[in-house]
């Protein structure tokens, strides 16, 4: 002990005080007090264990932190979390704690009511033994909540946060991803997420997804047993491999839209056919590798399930369509498009198999097999056959559409889009022989009507039919409309768009057989249309017009003054292109019995800021205003405007 007093130095002692710059750090290695000298060696280092590090001449401490852990460790405690407030929190540390979490599937979360239980017995009774109420937070499961991700917004992260965030919330139901980030796209790994965190997942829409393949669908389909609705669209990376999975995982799967999947073929279909018996509908658009034996295979096991059946662009001939019309017993909507290897005998075998008895609405769409042997057997094997839609039909004629008409009874609307080979006898023969029920028909680009005096004085009208629409038939003229007022007085909804043959002397007769009061009239595009016709119209049937479309008509503000005397239920008025000034605009604003919700004046260039008032008074009642390619009107007066009508949607 002599010779330790013996030293001499301020290198051999630390007196009086500590050894640190900083009181707070003497803490961290030693507890004496400050009135204890102590011994400190200058050439002997003390040894150094964690948490402590030596950093130039100090010492410091390491911060304790979970994320030394290793990702299996830190999968076990956030599996043993009791909620989903707390996943949910954890969720939002880190991208690699999101990551870890929506890998957690639903029954690898720990039971924890046992223990819970116990520590709640201490945690719920205070002092006195008495229990404190408490909210459990309870995961819903009955996926009432939808989300959709669009371009950029659709990456796997943001997947990861719904799969996690979705579970306490009511559960994900709907799913809809409409394209990828161009960077960050969705991949199996974001689809993963969702089969993990969302098994309430009942409807599920994947769009223009090129890095999503079997993979992620596969366990979509392993983990979402309760999926409803599969829709596919432009996804090449999905094969039969994934529909084999969906059809076994997911037997509940009512729903099926395929779409431009170019690996998609019979076998995935098949298996679809075999495991799915609760199966509703169908679509299947541009997939070349789909043949008679998928198409078959789905129709002929779902034959009292199948409701809607949507084909196009596929490689099928008439053995599908026999299969339709023999196993199509439930069938209410069929839509077949651009199926080149159906011929009439297809159509004839179709509609012969006595099974479309429900059928209820038909689409037939560049088909060649569609002609006038073809129609006829429709409408005798379809007796509850209510809609019919013919496009871009070149083999149908007259003779077919008189004969479709007298044998369909239960026909309640018909449109004609594209068939050349129909004219105007055909037309009129449809609306002459049809049944009682017939409400509406229309014609669109129909280039084989002609303008001729048909004659019609001895044949009973057409007391049925509501609703006429016709769009750029160019030989559709005067002769025509007069005609079509006389066989059909009872029209309360008129279309008749692009008719640059239809005058003031075809349209005012027109008006006047119009006995039950038109509702909505379009005239768009009628260029050779006049104030005459606006007045008459507003006089004749101002007590029962709601939709008034002039656009592009020649009128001026002498219609305005008509409409605003004699419209009084008018909602919506289109004057858009027309010759009309701030006096028409301020005659409707004078009116106290017109309520205009939407008023469009789109290239009304003769409208200025005078206007400016009297489309504030309008505005009371506005909810539209469109004031597009109005040249006269100030930038200012529509920022006016827009503060005035603040209800009001304003385009300019």
């Amino acid at each position: 002990m002599s010779k330790l007093f013996a030293f001499s130095g301020s290198d051999d002692f630390c007196p009086g005080g500590s050894i640190y710059p900083n009181p707070k750090e003497s803490s961290l290695f030693l507890s004496l007090g400050r009135h204890v000298d102590v011994y400190f060696p200058s050439h002997k280092r003390s040894r150094i264990s964690s948490p402590f590090v030596f950093c130039g001449e100090r010492f410091e401490q390491k911060k304790p932190s979970i994320e030394v852990l290793p990702d299996e460790c830190l999968f076990e405690i956030f599996s043993r979390l009791p909620g989903g407030q707390e996943r949910s929190s954890c969720a939002c540390v880190s991208k690699r704690w999101l990551t870890l979490m929506s890998n957690i599937r639903r029954d690898e979360i720990s039971d924890n009511k046992a223990t819970q239980t116990l520590n709640l017995k201490d945690e719920n009774t205070d002092e006195k033994g008495g229990v404190v109420s408490e909210v459990e937070d309870q995961d819903v499961e009955d996926g009432y909540l939808s989300r959709s991700l669009e371009g950029k917004k659709a990456t796997d992260v943001r997947l990861a946060a719904i799969a996690v965030g979705t579970a306490s919330r009511g559960g994900l139901g709907k799913l809809f991803i409409r394209g990828s980030n161009s960077r960050r796209g969705v991949t199996n790994v974001g689809l993963r997420a969702i089969s993990r965190g969302c098994p309430s997942l009942r409807v599920l829409s994947l769009w223009n997804l090129s890095s999503v393949g079997d993979e992620g669908l596969c366990e979509v389909a392993y983990g979402c047993h309760q999926l409803e609705k599969l829709d596919l669209c432009h996804c090449p990376a999905i094969t039969d491999k994934s529909l084999l999975a969906i059809a076994k995982s997911c037997p509940y799967l009512s729903d099926l839209t395929i779409e431009g999947c170019a690996s998609i073929g019979n076998e995935g279909l098949q298996a679809v056919a075999r495991c799915c018996p609760n199966l509703k509908s169908i679509s299947i658009k541009d997939c070349p590798l789909v043949g008679d034996q998928g198409i078959t295979s789905l129709l002929s096991s779902a034959s009292y399930s199948l409701t809607k059946v949507k084909l196009q662009a596929l490689n099928i001939t008439d053995v599908s369509l026999a299969v339709v019309g023999h196993y199509g017993k439930a069938v209410t909507d069929l839509s077949l498009a651009s199926l080149p290897n159906l011929s009439e005998k297809g159509f004839w075998v179709m509609s012969n198999g006595h099974g479309l008895q429900k059928l209820k609405s038909f689409t037939v769409t560049s088909c060649l097999g569609v002609t006038d042997l073809g129609l006829e057997a429709v409408g005798k094997g379809c007796p509850n056959l209510k809609q019919f839609c013919l496009r871009k039909c070149a083999f149908l004629s007259d003779e077919g559409l008189f004969s479709f008409a007298r044998t369909a009874s239960s026909l309640e609307s018909l449109q004609l889009e594209e068939c050349h080979r129909v004219t105007q006898f055909g037309f009129f023969g449809s609306l002459i022989n049809c049944g009682a029920k017939l409400k509406a028909v229309s014609l669109v680009n129909c280039l084989g009507i002609k303008d001729l005096n048909m004659g019609l004085t001895l044949v009973s009208p057409c007391e049925s039919l509501r609703s006429l629409s016709i769009h750029n038939c160019p030989g559709f003229g005067d002769a025509s409309l007069v005609a079509l007022g006389k066989l059909c007085p009872q029209l309360q909804h008129v279309e008749l768009c692009g008719l640059h043959g239809i005058t003031d002397a075809g349209f005012l007769p027109f008006l006047e057989s119009c006995e039950a009061g038109l509702v909505k009239v379009n005239l768009s595009g009628c260029v050779n249309l006049s104030d005459k016709v606006v007045c008459t119209m507003a006089d004749l049937h101002g007590w029962t017009l709601e939709m008034l479309n002039l656009d592009g008509c020649k009128i001026s503000d002498a219609s305005l003054v008509a409409i605003a005397e004699n419209c009084l239920l008018l909602g919506d008025l289109d004057v858009s292109k027309c010759a009309i000034t701030d006096s028409g605009i301020a005659a409707l604003a004078r009116s106290n019995q017109i309520n205009l919700q939407i008023l469009s004046l789109c290239g009304c260039s003769m409208v200025s800021d005078k206007s400016l008032p009297s489309l504030g008074k309008l505005g009371q009642t506005l909810l539209g205003l469109n004031l597009q390619q109005c040249k006269a009107i100030s930038t200012g007066a529509v920022d006016l405007l827009v503060e005035q009508l603040w209800r009001c949607d304003i385009l300019f």
